[in-house]
């Protein structure tokens, strides 16, 4: 997605109305209502038009003070009643709008939210957290927008529009034929002053979602800027950014002046040309002087409404170019996708083959030829230089990726003929970065399994030797973490991953370097409750650190995507080959020597 994308104006609309679909009656409802406040409305312009004629036939003394009074009794109980209507119409109307919108909001909200959620491991990577968010805050207000043109604007400006044209036809039809022209002129003129500065109004939006995604990001890393002391270098880059933004901003606002100076012109020459004929007819002695303040006040009125109109046409597209930045994401369509016939797995064995796996990212060939059996309940360790592939293996075996060629099995079901959501919740994981959401250490926890039972969450925490700390705290389980868990060292997040997959309690258990951050005495009480928990469970063990995987079953060396050597600890370390130097490295000697 770039500044430089054309807005389909067409497709949006129509992504729009597909939205409102469900609220086709409230639609039906607000423009009947609108309809009775436009009637309502030139009622009040009918009784001052014949205030005005009564008023003159009185001062001319050819009617009686009795049949004026008469008259302007009349007169009063109409406009009280038609403002008595008018004013419960458009308190109905309003609250109308107001549940039309907030039920439309929540349903565009689902929509790209869950549509969003769902898009596949790749697209998260590629795409920044904080021009997500802004996109999907920008569209949602688009959203609100839109719909507020149309029925407080589009709908009404039509409605007062054919009201005004049938009124002033039955009394003036030349002013009526001057209206249609004024108008039309009106609208082409800020229809072509939108459009042209619509370009500008992307590049803004681009340039907005940059500027934010970099918030986000610096924001998320500020203890980085602050340890290499980066913070005016940040403050640089910021202003480059907003100083981009600034100068589409000023070019997209300065059509703004367009807009008005030409409303002004326009009004300014038909209200010259439609009371001259005006005036003229009543000097003819065609019409009265209360039809002349009829023909300027509807005049005065399509006048503004028009004008706040064409201002809401610019505000229009300016909604429809919004409300693009949010409806692109639909257009994307996830890269990992189930197959039609895609059946739920529950996994009972464990046991996991690769066969023949190849895989390739972004040109990158990461896997070659890569076969692995791990049985039920066996317990598997990778082992390698960063980059060898380990934790591609990993998200293979979730499903983030698929396979260029080959086959991954869990319990000789392909995966690739599972429903993703399904295999993800058969299998648990402990990270290699316990990320953590803005919430308590219990939530946290339970997040894995939201059914257990609060015995069952202290039980996961004692076991992740997470307990005895968590009861230091002031408000204990139910301390906040704070952003991806920023109140927590990363021994302690590390701990609370554990937790969480421990209450999982899943059949196959993955840990990605899941001891990584922890202290060697901390390390090693985690490394007995890991052996604990691992006992009746199929388990793949990412790891660097040698130490924490003497005990696999098997533990599998991967060099360059592919696995050079595999056996356990003893067999391995006393073999030449990439394991034995890994330990001889880790201890502190070279194998070499």
């Amino acid at each position: 997605m770039n500044e430089d994308n054309k807005i389909d104006f067409k497709k949006n609309l129509k992504l729009y109305l597909d939205l409102t679909k469900p609220f086709k009656w409230y639609f039906i409802a607000i423009m009947f209502l609108v309809l009775i406040v436009s009637v309502t409305g030139l009622i009040h312009k009918f009784v001052f038009k014949e205030l005005i004629d009564n008023a003159t036939i009185f001062s001319t003394g050819t009617t009686s003070l009795e049949i004026f009074i008469n008259t302007l009794i009349i007169l009063l109980i109409i406009f009280v009643a038609s403002s008595i209507i008018q004013t419960i119409s458009q308190w109905i109307r309003l609250y109308l709008i107001n549940m039309m919108e907030g039920k439309l909001l929540l349903n565009l909200k689902k929509k790209y939210y869950y549509h969003i959620i769902d898009l596949s491991h790749g697209f998260h990577t590629n795409n920044k957290t904080g021009s997500l968010i802004s996109r999907l805050t920008r569209g949602s207000k688009a959203l609100e927008r839109i719909t507020d043109i149309l029925v407080f604007n589009i709908f009404f400006l039509i409605t007062e529009f054919i009201v005004a044209f049938i009124s002033l036809a039955l009394i003036d039809f030349t002013s009526a034929i001057i209206l249609i022209i004024m108008a039309v002129c009106f609208t082409a003129f800020s229809l072509y002053i939108s459009i042209k500065g619509e370009k500008y109004n992307v590049a803004m939006n681009y340039t907005e979602d940059s500027e934010k995604a970099f918030i986000g990001d610096t924001i998320t890393n500020i203890e980085t800027i602050k340890y290499f002391g980066k913070e005016n270098n940040i403050k640089d880059n910021y202003f480059k950014l907003g100083d981009i933004t600034r100068k589409n901003q000023v070019k997209f606002w300065n059509y703004s002046n367009w807009i008005a100076s030409g409303h002004g012109v326009i009004i300014d020459l038909f209200t010259i040309i439609i009371m001259s004929l005006a005036i003229l007819r009543l000097i003819n002695g065609n019409i009265t002087i209360g039809t002349v303040a009829f023909i300027y006040t509807i005049y005065l009125g399509i006048s503004y409404v028009l004008s706040d109109f064409t201002w809401r046409i610019r505000d229009l597209y300016s909604g429809i170019t919004d409300f693009d930045s949010i409806t692109k994401y639909g257009d994307i369509q996830n890269n990992v996708k189930d197959e039609n016939l895609a059946k739920p797995i529950i996994i009972k064995k464990g046991e996991i083959v690769f066969e023949n796996v190849y895989f390739d990212y972004q040109k990158r060939k990461i896997l070659k030829n890569f076969n692995l059996h791990i049985k039920p309940n066996q317990k598997i360790a990778l082992v390698g230089h960063s980059g060898s592939g380990k934790t591609t293996i990993i998200k293979l075996l979730y499903r983030f990726y698929d396979l260029k060629k080959g086959t991954i099995k869990i319990d000789n079901q392909d995966i690739s003929q599972i429903k993703q959501l399904t295999l993800r919740n058969e299998m648990s994981i402990v990270p290699q970065e316990g990320i953590l959401f803005n919430d308590t250490i219990y939530n946290n926890i339970l997040f894995s399994n939201p059914t257990s039972t609060r015995k069952e969450v202290i039980k996961a925490m004692k076991s992740a030797q997470f307990y005895d700390f968590i009861q230091t705290l002031p408000l204990k389980e139910n301390t906040m973490v704070g952003e991806r868990g920023i109140k927590l060292s990363g021994g302690e997040k590390q701990r609370l991953s554990i937790a969480r997959a421990l209450l999982a309690n899943k059949k196959i258990l993955i840990l990605d370097e899941a001891t990584s951050a922890l202290d060697s005495n901390t390390e090693n009480e985690i490394q007995k409750a890991l052996w604990q928990l691992m006992k009746g469970r199929t388990t793949i063990i990412v790891a660097h650190r040698l130490s924490t995987i003497m005990h696999a079953d098997k533990i599998v060396v991967m060099n360059k995507g592919k696995m050079v050597q595999q056996g356990n600890h003893s067999d391995l370390v006393n073999q030449k080959g990439l394991y034995q130097d890994l330990w001889n490295l880790q201890k502190g000697t070279n194998s070499k020597n």
